[in-house]
């Protein structure tokens, strides 16, 4: 009898795992401010984190992303004077359900003259560049950096205000 009860009672565990695997989840974003304390939202226009080489699906946008790399990184290492600020470029590859995949050079400021966009319209949404970690240091510089980037990315509807919600 205790051999029946104990067969009885694994089963019903199983079975109780079993919903627990049916349900939806959400994509999720991660919000994070300057002094480095993260939340996980879900909201619009919200800052999407990704680690070079890393690759996601977006469900709500119906796209792929992907952060290649830092084709550039001349930003003016932490405790060093600088003439001019620097730019970081992010090689972004962004693909939609039914379009080719399309990489997207996102720079850390606007610079029109030198060709450096923060945003970049694809799919009708507008993919902007809101953060790229690691700072360079004034020892090793950007070169010790590959391979350790971290970016930070929002993604809006075409047309959108940026700036507010």
């Amino acid at each position: 009898m205790l051999h029946k009860i104990f067969i009885l009672s694994l089963g019903l565990l199983f079975l109780i795992n079993c919903n627990a695997q049916k349900e939806t989840k959400t994509s999720t974003k991660v919000n994070a401010n300057t002094t480095g304390n993260t939340k996980v939202t879900n909201k619009d226009g919200e800052i999407i984190y990704f680690n070079e080489g890393e690759n996601k699906f977006l469900r709500e946008y119906q796209m792929n992303v992907t952060f290649k790399g830092i084709s550039e990184d001349s930003r003016c290492p932490k405790d060093v004077t600088c003439i001019w600020a620097g730019v970081a470029v992010a090689q972004v590859e962004v693909m939609g359900t039914s379009t080719r995949p399309m990489t997207l050079n996102l720079a850390s400021m606007d610079n029109k003259g030198r060709n450096y966009n923060k945003s970049a319209d694809f799919n009708g949404l507008t993919i902007s560049l809101a953060d790229v970690q690691p700072y360079p240091g004034a020892e090793k510089g950007a070169k010790a950096l590959n391979g350790k980037y971290k970016i930070g990315i929002t993604i809006k509807k075409a047309g959108e205000n940026l700036t507010t919600k």
